[in-house]
This record gives C-alpha cells, structure tokens and sequence, in this order.
C-alpha cells in the first residue's frame, strides 16, 4: 500500500476517537484536542470539523435572523480553527475566540491573520475573568458534546457565566430525545440537558429543529437571552 492510499483510507472521525480513548484511560478529558491538532500537522483534512467554511446551521439561523453584529462583543467557545469566528467578523462582531489547544489557537491565527479577531489559548474552566458576564453574543457549536456527559452541567455554567446583560447565547448541537441514551461520541444533547441553561438565568427564545445530514442526528439551533436585571 503507498502513502496515497493510505491517506485516502484515513478516517478522521474514528482517529478522533482513538485518540480521545487514550487520553481517558489516563483521566485526562481536554488533553486530546491539542494531541489532535498537533498530529494533524496543519492538514485540516485530518480534523474533522476542520471544513475551513463557517457552520452550515450557524448559517442557516443567522439568514433566516437576519443577525448583525453591529459592533457588538461576540465570544465564540471551542473556537478550532476560527471558521465561526471569522463568519461573526463578517457580519460585523467584535470577536474573541478561545481554544483549549493552543496549536488550533496558531492555526487560527495564521488563518485569519488579515482580520482583528483575538484568537485566545483558554481553558473553558479557568477563563479570564475579564470575560464573565462580558459579551452581547456567546456561540457555541458542538463543543459541549466530545466532554464527558458527567462534566455536561459543569460546561453549560461556564458558557452561560459570559453571557452579559441582554446578551444572546447561541447553541448548535446534534440533538436527541430525553428517553434516549447517548451510546457515541460526540454524544448529542437532549431537551433536558439544554434545561441547565435556564437554571443559569438564561431565558430560551426560540428553538428550532433543523435534519442532519445523511444518518447523523439532527441538530437543535435554540437561542437565549439574558434579562437584564433592574437597577
């Protein structure tokens, strides 16, 4: 077998795996974002969200929206390389985007270097604190779901913490019933999990249900907004 057919057979999605697989056993849960970026080796073939194109249902919802930024400060989690971020640029954010892999945060930056986006190595966790309750918008796509389901209320909190007063929260994840167990990465997300927004003081907006693509799940795009509190 040559290297080109080697390089056709592989198979992004199940390496992922292997290499998320390796990181549990050990107790590490965040340490294979950047063992992925790093074996990639600046192929984003071998990422597989890594499209280089913004996401398709994050498009779709902000046509339909008619979504402009207009200045405002978006904050984009999991950013990879910068694809979301970038789209947010374009539609006029102020945008800051952070990873946990610091590699995909270069990658990001090379990308995009003709634009203003501040590109951060951050850990979800332990972010600045100058970004608590700081941001008019807060995207997120399917980084809740590679985690560990146990971990799945811990990370709903610390997205819900940036969403500043009368700011916007944006959630795009495969979707699945409540009665229905997750039996494989990345493990979607039900009604119920969604609920934890709300317990963060966050007010759902809208919900809608768009199909995914061939057999995946589909995919729930639902919106909050925070209140803000009277003076």
């Amino acid at each position: 077998m040559n290297n080109d057919q080697r390089d056709n057979e592989f198979d992004p999605r199940a390496r992922t795996r292997e290499i998320r697989a390796e990181f549990a056993a050990r107790g590490d849960v965040i340490g294979w974002f950047e063992a992925l970026y790093t074996e990639a080796a600046g192929d984003n073939t071998k990422i597989p969200w890594g499209d280089l194109v913004p996401n398709p249902y994050l498009r779709a919802w902000a046509e339909s929206t008619g979504l402009k930024g207009d200045g405002r400060k978006a904050l984009v989690i999991g950013c990879g390389l910068g694809d979301d971020a970038k789209y947010l640029y374009d539609l006029g954010f102020k945008v800051t985007a952070f990873d946990v892999s610091p590699t995909a945060i270069e990658w990001a930056k090379r990308i995009h270097s003709d634009t203003d986006i501040k590109f951060e190595n951050a850990n979800l966790f332990d972010p600045s604190r100058d970004w608590i309750g700081a941001f008019d918008f807060v995207l997120e796509v399917y980084t809740i779901q590679p985690l560990p389901l146990d971990l799945r209320p811990k990370v709903v909190d610390a997205i819900s913490a940036f969403v500043g007063d009368d700011g916007e929260l944006l959630v795009v994840t495969r979707g699945r019933e409540d009665d229905v167990e997750p039996d494989e990465l990345p493990w979607p997300m039900s009604r119920k999990d969604l609920s934890r927004f709300e317990s963060n003081g966050l007010v759902q907006t809208d919900f809608v249900q768009m199909p995914g693509e061939e057999d995946e799940p589909p995919r729930f795009v639902v919106t909050y907004r925070r209140n803000s509190m009277p003076e």
